[in-house]
Parts: structure tokens; C-alpha cells; sequence
């Protein structure tokens, strides 16, 4: 089992830059395909970006393709969330998620374990 710390939101302005980070504590999480998803009030939580276990596969929403980069450092159990070129749109609560699985998903069903979240507000 892993327990997974988002941290890095905040308020910022449109075009401003973000870094989110996600700790990982309990079982190393180089185990696990990782996984960023955001929520706005009123919506679905919606994916984001996953990256493969050893970094090697990535896969992104059209939302924030060519502005979002997903990363990660299994030395030091921490998955990161680079934001670019933020948008109000983007504003959300921001999560970090596990997935046991064998293949990088966007389906938000297949990720076992959760962060609590980390709050994004862009203003215009």
C-alpha cells in the first residue's frame, strides 16, 4: 500500500507556471503507473497525464497536451506536475493517483490509491 502527499498549488495568474509534487510513502511507488486528475466544482474528476512506472510512457489529456509535462524521481518516491501557460480553466483540485495496473491508463477507475488534493486557482 502507498499514501500518496500532493503539494505545489496555489494562486497564480493566467500565463503563470505551476509545479506540483506528489509524495509517495509506504511502498515505493517506481511499483505503480502514476497519475495526475483535476476536479472543478460541479465536474467530473477528469484525468490529466499518467506516466509508466519507469518513466517511459506518457500519455496526456488534449486539455493541457503541449503545456502540461508529467515527471517523476523514484529515488526520491516523488511524482511532479509541470504547468505551463495556466489558464483559468485549469483552476481545480488537483490529484495524484497509484495504479497497480500493468498498462498507463487515463480511466480514473483503474487507479487504486489517491492523494487528498492540492487547490489551483488561476485568475485572469
Amino acid at each position: 500500500q502507498v499514501q500518496l502527499v500532493e503539494s505545489g498549488g496555489g494562486l497564480v495568474q493566467a500565463g503563470d507556471s505551476l509545479r506540483l509534487s506528489c509524495a509517495a510513502s509506504g511502498r515505493t511507488c517506481s511499483a505503480y503507473n502514476m497519475g495526475w486528475f483535476r476536479q472543478a466544482p460541479g465536474n467530473d474528476r477528469e484525468f490529466i497525464a499518467a506516466i509508466g512506472w519507469s518513466g517511459a510512457v506518457l500519455n496526456y489529456s488534449d486539455s493541457v497536451k503541449g503545456r502540461f509535462t508529467i515527471s517523476r524521481d523514484n529515488a526520491k518516491n516523488t511524482v511532479y506536475l509541470q504547468m505551463n501557460s495556466l489558464r483559468p480553466e485549469d483552476t481545480a483540485v488537483y490529484y495524484c493517483a497509484a495504479d497497480e495496473g500493468s498498462y498507463v491508463t487515463s480511466r480514473r477507475l483503474a487507479y487504486d490509491y489517491w492523494g487528498q488534493g492540492t487547490q489551483v486557482t488561476v485568475s485572469s
